[in-house]
Formats: C-alpha cells, sequence, structure tokens
C-alpha cells in the first residue's frame, strides 16, 4: 500500500490497496490514514456495489437512506430509474444540485453521519469534480477572539430550511433520510471523537443559533464559512471512472461542483451511521420555522 498526501491540509492518495482484501495490518494503516487526513482517495479501483458496502461497513453500520432496508447504496445521479437525465425543474434533480453547497452528510438528522464513501460510475466530459474542506484547519486558523464567541453556541441543522433557499419545498417521504421529527441542534465546535482535534461544525443545514437574532446567527454563519472553505484547506478530485473516496463526515465539508446537466452524472454513495454517543443530538423544534416553512410536526 502507498499512500501519499495531497499539497493541501487534507486530502490523499492510496495506490495498491486491495479493499477487497485487507490484512488487519493493512486496515490499520488505512485507517491511520483517514483519521489524518480525513479524506482518501483510491483511483480507478472499481469497487462492485456489495464490495463497497462491506468496506464501507468496517467504519460502523450503514445509514439506510433509501427507505428500503434491503437497499445499503444511494445512488446520488441526475438520471431516472430508465438511466433518461433529468429535467432541472425535476425535484429529486434539485436535491441533487442541493449537492453543489458545502454540507456535511447527516447534519440534519438526529444522528449524524461518520464516513461518506462514494465511487464514480458515470461522469460528463467535464465538471462535476467533488472538493472537501478541512474544518480542523479551519478551526486552529481562527483567531482566539472568534473561538471565545463560538465556544458554547450551537445551531439547528434542517434539511427543510437548505433546500428552501435553493427555491424548493421538500416532501416528507422523500429520500436522504430526512422528516418531520425536529431540528438536531449541533455545536459549532466539534471534538473528534477518536483523534480529539476540534473542527467547525457548519454547512449550509445550519441556520438558526439560539441566542442569537436570525441576522447575526447568518452573518455569523456566513462568515464562518467564507473564511473555512478557503486554500490550502481545500482538496480538490476531479474524477476518472472507477475511483472510489472516503471522506470523515466528523471534520470536512465538502460539494460537487457543476457540470453540464444534460449529459448523466451517476456516483454510487455508502454512508456510515455515527456513534449515538458522539454524533447524536437532541431533535430539538426551533422557535421558530426557517423563512416561513410550517413547523415540523
Amino acid at each position: 500500500m502507498k499512500i501519499r498526501a495531497s499539497e493541501k491540509t487534507l486530502g490523499a492518495y492510496v495506490e495498491e490497496a486491495d479493499l477487497t482484501d485487507l490484512s488487519d495490518a493493512e486496515w490499520k494503516e488505512l485507517k491511520k490514514a483517514f483519521l489524518e487526513y480525513a479524506v482518501l482517495v483510491l483511483p480507478e479501483v472499481f469497487l462492485t456495489t456489495s464490495q463497497q458496502e462491506r468496506f464501507s461497513e468496517r467504519f460502523g453500520k450503514l445509514d439506510i437512506l433509501t427507505g428500503n432496508p434491503l437497499i445499503k447504496s444511494l445512488y446520488v445521479c441526475n438520471v431516472n430509474e430508465s438511466g433518461e437525465v433529468l429535467p432541472m425543474d425535476d425535484e429529486n434533480f434539485r436535491i441533487v444540485r442541493g449537492n453543489e453547497y458545502w454540507h456535511t452528510d447527516s447534519s440534519y438528522m438526529r444522528i449524524s453521519a461518520k464516513v461518506s464513501c462514494l465511487s464514480a460510475l458515470t461522469l460528463p466530459d467535464s465538471g462535476g469534480e467533488t472538493q472537501w474542506a478541512d474544518m480542523r484547519a479551519a478551526y486552529d486558523e481562527l483567531d482566539q477572539e472568534t473561538r471565545n464567541r463560538i465556544e458554547h453556541l450551537s445551531a439547528y441543522h434542517s434539511f427543510y430550511f437548505s433546500q428552501e433557499t435553493l427555491g424548493q419545498r421538500v416532501e416528507v417521504g422523500s429520500k436522504y433520510g430526512f422528516h418531520r421529527d425536529g431540528a438536531p441542534l449541533r455545536t459549532l465546535v466539534k471534538v473528534h471523537s477518536e483523534t480529539g482535534r476540534p473542527a467547525l461544525y457548519i454547512g449550509r443545514h445550519a441556520y438558526r443559533i439560539p441566542g442569537l437574532l436570525d441576522q447575526d446567527a447568518r452573518e455569523l454563519l456566513s462568515y464562518l464559512m467564507d473564511f473555512a472553505c478557503k486554500p490550502p484547506r481545500v482538496f480538490e478530485h476531479k474524477w476518472n471512472l472507477g475511483d472510489f473516496v472516503m471522506w470523515d463526515n466528523r471534520c470536512v465539508l465538502h460539494r460537487v461542483r457543476p457540470y453540464d446537466y444534460s449529459q448523466p452524472r451517476i456516483m454510487r454513495h455508502t454512508r456510515v451511521k455515527g456513534d449515538e454517543q458522539t454524533e447524536g443530538a437532541p431533535m430539538t423544534k426551533s422557535e421558530q420555522p426557517p423563512y416561513g416553512l410550517s413547523a415540523p410536526e
């Protein structure tokens, strides 16, 4: 196994690793690199669905986002079940377009995600790169006054809010695991359960901070996002078919870059549920629904 770090504060490339037949020593080495670099890219390994699922389960229990307990993988794509490219006004495609904004997976669910894994199955001719931003390095670079300000603050996270800001009313029962149980309240600074490193925990789903006026909360969250997602804290991967990437949702944000939406882009996604003790959060209903949406029932 060869591990080559990127020139950014996160991200590394792993070569000559067989994820379907890792020895205990190789798994230990891979896991160590994962915790250090937060994003690992394995070029052109062409995992099957079952191989990706079995490997992802080494990190923990998979989140079932399709609503079908027998289907563990989610296909993040701009095509329908017949393989036809979705029109840009299609509800499912508009949900996928939300991935173009910085976020961490499942922060709007009671138990947020630990690890996400993605395989490239079909790619457009250009565009569609994925970027990750290092929230550990961002926290390290914050001035002490800002650290003191956010130390005890938390924000509600809501998929309803984040999609409404894009002009879409989310319907209950869709995939991706959102529901009407309320909005989890999560600290702005998250201490990693395995490394102990503090990191900003923000993203597009965060929308209201108890104790702050909504305008002040929006300004603070916007400032933190703009500050955090800058070089050298951003790692970008240009996909080739068969590439496999895993990342640590506990300390990075990610987003996909725009591409030619008339061309298909199909990615296989597996998501590992976080630990109850460290990624669980109370589903607290906020005082007001976001931006005029009906309050969760």
